[in-house]
């Protein structure tokens, strides 16, 4: 925990040159419009009276307005051309949604009580990803904040939150985000959000959010009436148009995206953010976008305290991850890695639908490379990604990824499951459905004390029975092709062969999909899930005893060996002369250890979890997890 114990207070705004900023002449109002002739504010006090006044056109493409006189609560949009009322792309709030009027927000009325926090250092992570809308019946930043003590004693020093930004509707996993600087209103105001922030830091926790930079949402984006500058003609993402960063007036395009990211970490003095899919994103300038909004959180508030920077990128690209000659991340902290959870999925429950089609099957190996899941597996946890510049199939071919032995294991967070991993199952099923407690037991034994920061995502920690289902909340037109669609996605697979099982694949839009999403924490009451939750608790009490002291110590690419059907061993070399090794058999069956691997002499093993008879020197029974701290 790094907070100092005497109490102090501050206010945090993060200015920027578009929206609506408070000054001593009033409010100052900015629209980057370069499509509109004439754009108008629309204005209603807190009397309901509705002032519209011109804004003045500026140079490229701006219109702005200085020294409106107008109080907090006050709605505000723009008339474009005389026609369409349109909210605030900048807007710091939306109490009626994507598509209406905006809400003077004064960042400066929140009077923070955690200025003593400086962040905690990123070798010391254990993420939980949440959705706020489905973690706890409350649906709001305060039902968050009221089971904070459980996540502290559950033992994870970092939340992650699914996307806020203003979504169309209720319900939303929040990647649909039209209005990326007003957390969404169905969870509470923007000062709900920032306690439950200080709450966390009070805790010691970091708070983290997942922000989507490569397209926006399709409902309640209007950016394409007023300034159709910020979407490429020609490049498209699977949801959408894509963001044009290089186009003839990327400037302002980038200037969104890049204040964006500093708004969340300032104004609400957040942690760090985790970027998806940035693969989607196609930038040729140098410094990309990515590298410039890096840059620009490294030499601003990650200049004051620990922030932390994290990519979904399924091009595996390592250089994102370099480290200096201390050790420190130069652009990026660290990549999400989702070789690791495909190769350990594919393993345990022999799947081959989708990407695993990658990552082989049982005893099956990939055609192209000669590796199975178990060895994908090692790979991932020795080197970080299984695939370093492989065909994939999956990819229909395309070589996938760059080498990534020069970087530590710091560089990837691991996981089991996900928003993802669970949600993009037609019916959302989290692994511990999927496969029996001993495999999972064996699997959390290996996540939870690699040096790689382990992410959970909720629930996972007491096994809840929910899945994690696709939902959302679109117009009735939007809502039919997001029904259909789903089901299509699956048409391909074996196991939706018969029209009638697509038919069952929940509605993303039927209220009960979301319903049946929201954790039941009634269960801690049953042996069961008191009994998963207390392992995770043990594991991770574990890790932060012994293994976060090594992690700074351990260096790029450990070495791995695999034996058996499931078996493997992987060693990490600390710069002490210690030895991280991990040995472990996750299949059901028992496994020989060849002649040249034996097993970590007693004294230095840290856990030896077996659910079977005992391990021998020569011999592994099923599931059995040895790791162990030892010297040359």
């Amino acid at each position: 925990m790094r907070i100092n114990p005497a109490p102090s207070s501050t206010r945090r705004a993060h200015r920027m040159p578009f929206g609506a900023e408070r000054d001593a002449d009033g409010f100052r109002f900015a629209l980057w419009a370069p499509a509109a002739e004439r754009v108008e504010l629309v204005l209603t006090d807190a009397d309901g009276r509705t002032h519209a006044r011109a804004l003045q056109r500026r140079d490229q493409g701006w219109h702005g307005l200085d020294g409106v006189q107008a109080s907090p609560g006050a709605r505000y949009a723009y008339r474009i051309d005389g026609g369409l009322l349109v909210p605030d792309p900048a807007s710091r709030w939306q109490p009626d949604d994507v598509h209406g009027a905006s809400e003077l927000i004064d960042p400066l009325a929140f009077e923070w009580r955690d200025a003593g926090w400086r962040g905690r250092p990123w070798h010391e992570a254990v993420i939980y990803e949440l959705h706020v809308g489905t973690f706890c019946a409350a649906r709001s930043y305060a039902g968050v904040e009221a089971r904070l003590d459980h996540l502290v004693a559950l033992g994870v020093t970092a939340l992650e939150l699914m996307p806020l930004a203003d979504f169309p509707g209720r319900r939303n996993w929040g990647y649909d985000g039209a209005l990326l600087f007003a957390p969404d209103a169905a969870y509470g105001r923007p000062e709900t959000l920032k306690r439950l922030v200080q709450s966390a830091h009070r805790r010691g926790l970091m708070v983290f959010l997942d922000v989507v930079y490569n397209h926006l949402g399709p409902e309640g984006n209007y950016l394409h009436v007023y300034a159709p500058q910020c979407f490429h003609r020609d490049r498209h993402t699977p949801w959408g148009p894509a963001i044009d960063f290089d186009g003839p007036d990327a400037r302002w395009v980038r200037e969104l995206f890049i204040h964006n990211a500093l708004y969340w970490i300032e104004e609400y003095h957040l942690d760090g953010l985790r970027l998806d899919a940035v693969d989607r994103i196609v930038d040729t300038r140098a410094p990309d976008l990515l590298d410039e909004l890096a840059a620009c959180v490294r030499e601003g508030p990650g200049a004051e305290r620990a922030v932390h920077l994290v990519l979904e990128n399924d091009d595996n690209d390592a250089r994102r991850y370099r480290r200096d000659a201390a050790g420190r991340p130069q652009s990026f902290t660290a990549q999400w890695n989702d070789d690791f959870h495909h190769a350990c999925h594919a393993l345990l429950t022999g799947e081959r639908d989708g990407p695993y089609m990658d990552f082989g099957s049982g005893a099956d190996t990939d055609e192209q490379t000669g590796a199975g899941p178990l060895e994908y597996l090692a790979r991932a946890l020795a080197e970080g990604f299984s695939y370093q510049g492989e065909p994939s199939r999956f990819r229909d071919g395309r070589r996938r990824g760059s080498s990534s032995g020069a970087l530590p294991p710091a560089a990837f967070v691991n996981f089991l499951q996900n928003h993802d991993q669970a949600g993009n199952r037609a019916f959302g099923e989290r692994l511990h459905h999927l496969i029996d407690d001993e495999a999972m037991d064996a699997a959390l034994a290996v996540l939870l004390l690699a040096p790689a920061p382990p992410l959970l995502f909720m629930g996972q920690e007491f096994a809840a029975a929910q899945p994690f289902l696709f939902f959302c909340d679109f117009g009735p037109e939007l809502a039919q092709a997001v029904r259909t669609g789903r089901r299509k996605e699956f048409e391909r697979s074996a196991r939706f062969a018969d029209p009638s099982a697509l038919q069952r694949i929940p509605d993303p839009n039927d209220p009960a999909t979301f319903a049946r999403s929201t954790l039941d924490w009634n269960c801690l009451e049953q042996p069961a899930h008191r009994r998963v939750l207390e392992l995770h608790r043990d594991l991770i009490a574990l890790r932060r005893r012994l293994i976060v002291p090594l992690i700074e110590r351990i260096g790029a690419g450990g070495q791995a060996r695999t034996f058996a059907q499931a078996g493997l061993t992987v060693q990490w070399r600390s710069n002490d002369d210690r030895s991280l090794v991990l040995v472990a058999n996750l299949g059901p069956s028992p496994a020989a250890l060849p002649a040249d691997i034996r097993m970590p002499p007693p004294e230095t093993h840290i856990l030896l979890r077996t659910p079977g008879e005992p391990a021998r020197a020569d011999w592994l029974p099923r599931r059995t997890v040895c790791w162990a701290i030892t010297r040359p």
